[in-house]
């Protein structure tokens, strides 16, 4: 049920009909965000992302949103270190409508000046909001230490200084040096009918000039910056942590071992993380590890919120049970638990159109094709004990420990204990 067509100038429209569904979603996907921005113009690509919605030429600022509640449908968009997505869903007969609304905001877009200045205040309350939100404010100081060096190590909403200062030229200028057809791919999912999509997009999409493509094939790693522990003092309740090391890009053919080590580490209620943490010994509400990957490198980040004097303690579990994975088998039970859960979560996020799109466009992003859900589910199965043990080993070491505290921090702890930080 996916098909695709490549128009004449490069822009890739990609479709998946799925039976039964009475809505559709329809994103336009760019394949280039943070990371490819320059440090004075740090920020621009989620600033352009919030002055898409800004009026064109057809409709102002007011009558975008209005135009799409009108219909019941959702409207909105999203910016990443290596793509920038706008998006609507509704109900399938209101296809026309909702694409002339997602392809005038994309492509006819005149940057009002009042509404960039009015734009900026909200992107530096956004900025702003983030620093005032600990366990927000955290991940961004792991993110940051954590890819210094790198260019994943640009911060999607840009820093104060640099949204204070990029002009409108630059803004447009960046608009007009990235999102050109070779970098884009519409993505639709749903009641969608593949004909239809293509004499409602092709049309208006030919206006854009086609060209090579202008990101980077990728390949450069992640730099080789040693152990890092940073303390940041903060008069807060708890102590929050947040630790990693490298994990691996999107294409890596131990990806699905990784996803499976990470469930097991502390994807879920049942992860040994929270069990260990949470209900064995009461440490902390919040305890869990996530994925970052991206199309040359990767990271995995494990968090826990704690009191100040149980901080040490939380710690050295969290490296316990990372040094556990990379020294004893995990037992086949518990794989295959974890296993199950990654694929149900899979099958129940495809109860929604807007979830089957989000694949799609991801699949042509960091794989060039579709990639069945057979597929995925096979990699998964293929999984096993001595795939875990080993990734753990590779990945699980003291020379990429990136390790962050925030809040009321015990600096003797994090400084003299030197065995707290060795895996």
């Amino acid at each position: 049920m996916v098909q695709e067509t490549t128009f004449d100038n490069g822009v890739r429209l990609v479709t998946q009909q799925v039976p039964g569904m009475h809505t559709i979603s329809l994103g336009i996907w760019v394949g280039n965000g943070a990371r490819q921005e320059q440090p004075a113009t740090n920020g621009v690509a989620h600033f352009i992302e919030h002055l898409l919605f800004k009026g064109t030429e057809r409709r102002s600022a007011r009558e975008i949103p209005r135009e799409i509640d009108s219909l019941g449908g959702v409207l909105n968009a999203f910016t990443g270190h290596e793509y920038v997505c706008y998006y609507a869903k509704a109900l399938t007969r209101f296809l026309p409508q909702v694409a002339d609304i997602l392809t005038d905001m994309f492509l006819n877009s005149t940057f009002p000046a009042d509404e960039i200045e009015k734009e900026r205040k909200v992107v530096l309350q956004e900025i702003k909001m983030r620093d005032d939100t600990p366990e927000e404010a955290i991940h961004d100081r792991f993110h940051l230490s954590f890819w210094q060096g790198h260019p994943l190590g640009q911060p999607i909403l840009g820093t104060t200084e640099s949204i204070s200062a990029i002009s409108r030229d630059a803004i447009i200028a960046h608009k007009q040096h990235w999102y050109r057809p070779s970098e884009i791919v519409i993505a639709a999912a749903g009641g969608v009918e593949h004909q239809q999509l293509v004499d409602l997009l092709e049309g208006a999409f030919s206006v854009l000039i086609p060209g090579e493509a202008r990101r980077s094939a990728g390949g450069c790693g992640r730099p080789a910056n040693g152990r890092v522990t940073e303390l940041c003092e903060r008069d807060l309740e708890q102590t929050l942590i947040c630790l990693g090391t490298n994990g691996l890009p999107h294409n890596d053919p131990g990806r699905y071992a990784l996803i499976v080590l990470n469930t097991i580490l502390g994807g879920g209620m049942s992860s040994r993380l929270f069990q260990e943490i949470r209900e064995k010994r009461g440490l902390a509400y919040s305890v869990y590890s996530y994925l970052s990957s991206y199309a040359d490198a990767g990271a995995l980040t494990v968090y826990a919120g704690t009191d100040r004097e149980k901080s040490c303690e939380a710690v050295k579990i969290m490296l316990g049970e990372m040094a556990r994975l990379r020294d004893e088998a995990v037992a086949q039970d518990e794989l295959n638990a974890a296993r199950e859960q990654i694929k149900g979560k899979i099958l129940m996020s495809l109860e929604s159109s807007d979830s089957y799109m989000s694949r799609l466009a991801r699949s042509y992003l960091y794989f060039g094709r579709y990639q069945p859900l057979d597929e995925i589910m096979a990699g998964f199965d293929a999984v096993s004990s001595v795939d875990l043990q080993q990734l753990a080993g590779r990945l699980f070491l003291d020379s990429s420990l990136n390790v962050q505290v925030m809040g009321k921090v015990d600096p003797a702890c994090f400084n003299t204990n030197r065995e707290l930080i060795m895996l």
